[in-house]
């Protein structure tokens, strides 16, 4: 019955304002499902009504002495928040209800207004049920992170509050205990469910250098881990966080409930006004007021909000409160990034094609020799491929760098460049005539002037990618690829997913020009990308979304992160949205008929008080429980579809090696 203020049984808070700044576990509180008081208030209330309807008692003449007393104890929380809201000049359902009870315990219709009483007092905790099960999530989550970490130190192992870990520490896992810091293995191979915070629906192997979340579980092997992010950090924190945040921000959408609340209570006073004019009749003008509520889309909508943010939370999908939820319920156009958003950000050997004489061994070995002091992406992949097959990979005698050609290097006696054609052809190296290269990038190889072979590097896409960007097409989701690639390489890319419109060669300012125009065209834009020069096109954007896996500076300006790096979650998020505003706006499209309905029917006589309130409460609940179909539901994890192939794609051909 409450809209957007305290319960009025007086529940315990939330939160626990006394809470350290600092660790994702803290205490969450909330009051039990039904306050003993509020049961001994609904009790009196039931048995005043049934002592009053028998007339067991009735000592004075036109007042019930035991009404009186049961309507002045049980009603009492009413009528306080009724007096406050009235000092406060707000219009509430409180205010309202509180005078349809005293106007029909004016007449002498105590029964009515005790069981009108009784009816607001059972919605009230009714409701307070079903809020609930919303903040349980907040308690699940925060109960799920361990309280204590092992870490070495000095030599020794001891056991800490894991608010006392710090980063740059080690941790250590055994198999079934919880992960309770973000970071890096070091020591041991395990599997780990990360569901709850990537939404992945399998437990992901894990061993040295691959990167794990506190809120995780180590199911197999131990684990020794380098802590990077410890307590509201880490990436379970911040879904607590954001969780926890969803009962305080608020979105467009709860002020317009708020404001409809208001208005209805107005018009309903309205409405009795006018029965009382025409007809005279002071049941018929309390049935108008008992009648009309709107504490269905006040305290509905709210939960709605939590309801979808705590659902999205379960996916992996961070959303940093209800403005960005109703948001992305509205998008009509998505716009991408490529590489480390499409593609997994991380180029590969993809063939080795070695010249007659040479194996691809050698080939490999002379091109893992010379790029072995490069950072260049590509050249680091060759050095990958290299290690991963146990090549040797000797010590170069000398390395020079030509920027936009390669590298030469000296090896065992022999000089090896290592680059792009026009390297090659410039040292009069006499190569063959080469296929087009469709999937990646070339990296050519010669030795004392002799063509070795070529081996072809290129990005992967994600393996989700295409069939999100095909669930997309089918929700009428519009989708665009903004890339600073080649336009050969960018309309590649999009040719292999399915994106009809594309933007190529784009720097970061053009990126921005093109978010601008889309929003400036009347669109509703999300922007997905994970880099540094992601960041204005992300914060321009209507909507701005990115992969856990990219830079904290794009994580920061976005308003949903992605922590799984999974565009299908992507997806999902979206129908998530898309199903919270429906919730609401069948709330606010049932409220306002059933008022209707409701204050017509009361109006001309149909309905008496006890009606009128049973029409009340039952609607306020119906529209309770259809905002709770969003809340999550034990571990709900959507299995992870993949297409029947990973594609490869072409990256931009190397202008420095």
């Amino acid at each position: 019955m409450t809209t957007g203020h305290s319960r009025l049984s007086g529940s315990a808070s939330l939160h626990d304002d006394s809470r350290a700044e600092e660790g994702a576990t803290h205490d969450v509180h909330d009051a039990a499902p039904f306050e003993a008081m509020a049961l001994v208030r609904i009790t009196v209330c039931a048995l005043g009504a049934a002592a009053v309807w028998f007339r067991v008692y009735e000592p004075v003449a036109f007042i019930s002495v035991i009404g009186v007393v049961a309507l002045a104890f049980a009603g009492w929380p009413i009528f306080i928040e009724a007096f406050r809201n009235l000092v406060a000049r707000r219009m509430t359902m409180e205010l309202s209800m509180t005078i349809a009870i005293i106007a029909a315990a004016a007449i002498a219709e105590f029964f009515t207004a005790l069981v009108v009483t009784l009816f607001v007092l059972i919605a009230e905790e009714l409701e307070h049920l079903t809020l609930a099960r919303g903040r349980q999530a907040i308690r699940d989550l925060v109960d799920f992170i361990p309280r204590e970490a092992r870490v070495r130190r000095d030599g020794e192992i001891v056991t800490v509050d894991v608010d006392a870990v710090l980063p740059g520490e080690t941790v250590l896992v055994n198999p079934g205990e919880k992960i309770p810091v973000d970071g890096v293995v070091t020591t041991g191979h395990s599997y780990v469910d990360q569901s709850r915070i990537t939404g992945e629906s399998m437990p992901m192997e894990k061993k040295a250098g691959g990167a794990v979340f506190a809120g995780s579980i180590n199911q197999m092997g131990a684990l020794e881990i380098l802590v990077e992010r410890v307590g509201r950090d880490t990436s379970y924190g911040r879904i607590i966080q954001v969780v926890e945040n969803a009962e305080h921000t608020r979105a467009p959408v709860q002020r317009l409930a708020d404001q409809m609340a208001g208005y209805l209570v107005y018009f309903s006073f309205a409405a009795a006004a006018i029965t009382w004019f025409l007809t005279r009749d002071i049941r018929d003008t309390i049935s108008v007021v008992i009648v009309a509520g709107a504490c269905g889309i006040a305290a509905g909508t709210p939960l709605a909000v939590l309801g979808g943010i705590g659902r999205s939370a379960r996916l992996g999908a961070i959303i940093k409160g209800g403005v960005h939820l109703e948001t992305l319920g509205r998008v009509d156009t998505v716009v991408l990034d490529k590489t480390g958003t499409l593609t997994l950000g991380t180029p590969a050997v993809q063939s080795i094609a070695p010249a007659d004489g040479t194996s691809a061994e050698t080939l490999l070995q002379l091109a893992a020799a010379a790029e072995f002091r490069s950072e260049h992406p590509l050249a680091r992949a060759v050095v990958e491929e290299a290690i991963q097959r146990g090549v040797e990979i000797p010590e170069p005698h000398h390395f020079h760098y030509t920027p936009g050609r390669g590298v030469s290097a000296g090896i065992g006696g022999q000089t090896v460049l290592v680059g792009n054609s026009k390297l090659l052809l410039e040292a009069g190296v006499a190569m063959p005539s080469l296929p087009a290269n469709a999937i990646g990038s070339d990296i050519l190889i010669a030795a004392n002037g002799a063509f070795m072979g070529q081996i072809v590097v290129a990005d992967t896409i994600r393996p989700e990618a295409r069939d999100a960007m095909a669930r997309l097409g089918a929700l009428g989701i519009r989708t665009i690829l903004l890339s600073g690639d080649s336009e050969a390489v960018a309309s590649a890319v999009a040719q292999t997913l399915g994106i009809a419109e594309v933007g190529a060669e784009m720097l970061p300012e053009d990126k921005l020009v093109r978010i601008r125009a889309l929003t400036a065209a009347g669109h509703v834009v999300a922007m997905v990308g994970d880099g540094v020069n992601d960041a204005p096109a992300l914060t321009a954007a209507d909507l701005g979304i990115a992969m856990g896996s990219g830079t904290d500076i794009a994580k920061e300006s976005a308003d949903v992160v992605l922590i799984g790096n999974d565009l299908l979650k992507l997806v999902e998020t979206l129908q998530i949205a898309r199903r919270t505003r429906g919730i609401i706006w069948q709330n606010f499209g049932g409220t306002i008929a059933v008022d209707a309905l409701g204050i017509l029917l009361a109006a001309f006589g149909y309905l008496n008080p006890l009606m009128a309130a049973a029409i009340h409460v039952g609607s306020e609940l119906a529209f309770l429980l259809n905002s709770a179909r969003l809340l999550p539901v034990g571990r709900e994890v959507a299995p992870l579809m993949l297409p029947e192939s990973t594609p490869v794609l072409p990256i931009e051909p190397r202008q420095a090696a």
